[in-house]
């Protein structure tokens, strides 16, 4: 991404333009009352995708480009950010468990001389934003070759616990050893820093290759017994690292909250009468092996932000049809609904005519406030945030000064 340039919002605005303690008065036209809702945006750190803007940055200018992203997110009367500082079973805090990543300085291991998840907390916090610390459990790095990894890995260490798939090394999720240590890994960050919520995205077992197999098989013949096959012991694998960690979280640090935003169709209506009315491509019951719906009527995590990354009248995946059925997931539950929105699909050449228009997010606003389990949204990702394709940021911010609404930090 481009070099944000910096704010010049001074602290005290910046927390009051975040929590909206007096909101404009709403427009007599506008049909949706100010409501209390999450406004975030996910920094993807993972291959320099939002931030840092390149390795090898000097410390000052790494923290200077995320005070700009988090006064970016104060700007656009955002209150929450979905920051990435697990991306390849690496670190971005000082963690015992796994090296520092590579994405800091360009190599594994090295210590950048300074604290990113600290000051993105403390710094956070300061202009009344939540800090959502993301994990990817299971991804070990975008290359099958474990011989790129920095020497002291735990996947060199044990090479066992991994597996190649599709270019990619990842951890097996059917191992009892590696569903701990990588709990233990994530849940150090818990127990150093306040953050508001551990937050993972879609990412379980892999999304299917064509023409490859995911190969666990010695992990499957030493504990699958008593499954009726291979599909339901992968999803009993991932039921347990969800409610494990869920509760390691609360024992830990109680106010800390724990969301998942999965993808966005856990199954189509055609393979499960509870399904969703439409045809995707993938479902996360099936193809990744996460019960997301389970997850959620079992109350194992405390909110969900489905991917629904389709335009309203997208046939095979309509944004209509799933934001109902996400709300009839949660209805009657303790788990709070924000939604996933594709701000990066926005003007781009090959996307439906929908992302050709500015206003299709602001749609999704509005649908969504009329569906009151929606408790909010959350933009992929930063480096279009700053961007503003087509102006169709500038529109959603307009939106939320027209709404309005108080904010109180929920976690931490």
């Amino acid at each position: 991404m481009g070099k944000v340039s910096r704010r010049t919002l001074t602290l005290a605005a910046a927390a009051a333009a975040a929590a909206a303690v007096a909101p404009p008065a709403r427009a007599a036209t506008h049909p949706h009352p100010p409501r209390r809702e999450l406004r975030g945006m996910w920094i993807a750190t993972v291959a320099n995708t939002d931030w840092p803007s390149a390795p090898g940055l000097s410390p000052q200018a790494q923290r200077s480009e995320l005070l700009d992203l988090l006064d970016l997110a104060v700007e656009r009367r955002l209150n929450a950010v979905m920051f990435q500082v697990r991306p390849t079973a690496d670190a971005f805090w000082p963690s015992p468990y796994e090296p520092w990543s590579a994405y800091l300085t360009g190599t594994q291991g090295l210590d950048p001389g300074w604290d990113p998840l600290g000051t993105a907390v403390r710094e956070a916090h300061r202009r009344g934003l939540e800090l959502h610390a993301w994990f990817n459990p299971y991804r070990v790095a975008n290359s099958a070759d474990p011989a790129l990894l920095s020497p002291e890995h735990p996947a060199r260490l044990h090479p066992e616990w991994t597996v190649a798939y599709g270019g990619k090394l990842y951890y097996n999720p059917g191992l009892p050893e590696v569903r701990r240590f990588v709990q233990d890994a994530m849940l150090d960050a818990v127990r150093r820093y306040p953050v508001d919520a551990v937050h993972w995205d879609d990412y379980f077992y892999p999304y299917p290759v064509a023409g490859q197999v995911f190969d666990d098989d010695a992990a499957y013949a030493a504990y699958g017994a008593g499954f009726p096959d291979r599909d339901a012991w992968r999803r009993h694998n991932t039921d347990q690292l969800v409610r494990e960690t869920a509760a390691r979280i609360k024992a830990i640090r109680p106010r800390t909250r724990f969301g998942i935003s999965p993808f966005g169709v856990w199954r189509n209506a055609a393979s499960d009468p509870l399904g969703s009315a439409t045809t995707a491509g993938v479902q996360t019951y099936d193809d990744l092996h996460a019960d997301t719906r389970g997850w959620v009527r079992r109350e194992w995590i405390d909110y969900i932000v489905p991917q629904v990354y389709w335009n309203i009248g997208f046939t095979a995946a309509d944004y209509a049809v799933l934001v109902p059925w996400w709300s009839d997931v949660v209805s009657g539950t303790r788990v709070q609904l924000y939604i996933g929105e594709a701000l990066y699909k926005v003007g781009v050449a090959g996307q439906p005519a929908a992302w050709q228009d500015p206003a299709e997010l602001t749609r999704h606003l509005d649908f969504c406030a009329d569906h009151r389990e929606v408790r909010g949204n959350v933009y992929f990702s930063a480096t279009q945030v700053a961007s503003d394709p087509l102006g169709a940021m500038t529109l959603v911010q307009d939106r939320y000064a027209q709404r309005g609404g108080q904010w109180v930090r929920q976690g931490g």
